[in-house]
């Protein structure tokens, strides 16, 4: 009887973690290492290291991990921080935000709404319009350039 109770949990527990196993063999696969350690598990890349800080073309920002739309270069600007940062979303429905304690710190995390990547960090501490600094990490970005026609 102890062996099937054991069998029957185990049967239970094991597609959750398989499937949460194969989900990370995903990311794994789709992401570039640095990519991963950001979006996946809430790395930070160093300032003025990322290739969008300083990047001033006009253009979309998405997720570089699911392609969401996030940004615009129309909301970018140069805080000084030595990350991309934005003073406002492409959509407030794209990202949700986490209260983030680590570090002995109180932070608000910006996640993609839609795969879960941790993208960066808002503070109010922005410009008008709104007063809020996205800051956000390079690598959790792709851009794509407007093309004039």
């Amino acid at each position: 009887m102890r062996f099937i109770l054991i069998l029957a949990i185990f049967l239970v527990a094991s597609p959750s973690c398989i499937s949460q196993d194969k989900k990370e063999d995903y990311w794994k696969k789709k992401l570039t290492k640095e990519q991963y350690h950001i979006l996946r598990e809430k790395g930070t890349e160093r300032a003025f290291t990322g290739k969008y800080w300083n990047n001033k073309k006009e253009g979309e920002y998405k997720c570089a991990g699911c392609g969401q739309s996030l940004f615009t270069s129309e909301t970018k600007y140069d805080s000084g921080t030595g990350w991309p940062c934005f003073f406002d979303v492409e959509d407030k429905q794209y990202v949700n935000f986490v209260d983030d304690n680590s570090y002995g710190m109180k932070r608000i995390e910006v996640i993609c709404s839609n795969c879960e990547g941790h993208l960066g960090h808002i503070f109010n501490d922005g410009p008008n319009p709104t007063g809020l600094r996205y800051c956000i990490n390079s690598a959790s970005l792709n851009f794509i350039e407007k093309k004039d026609k």
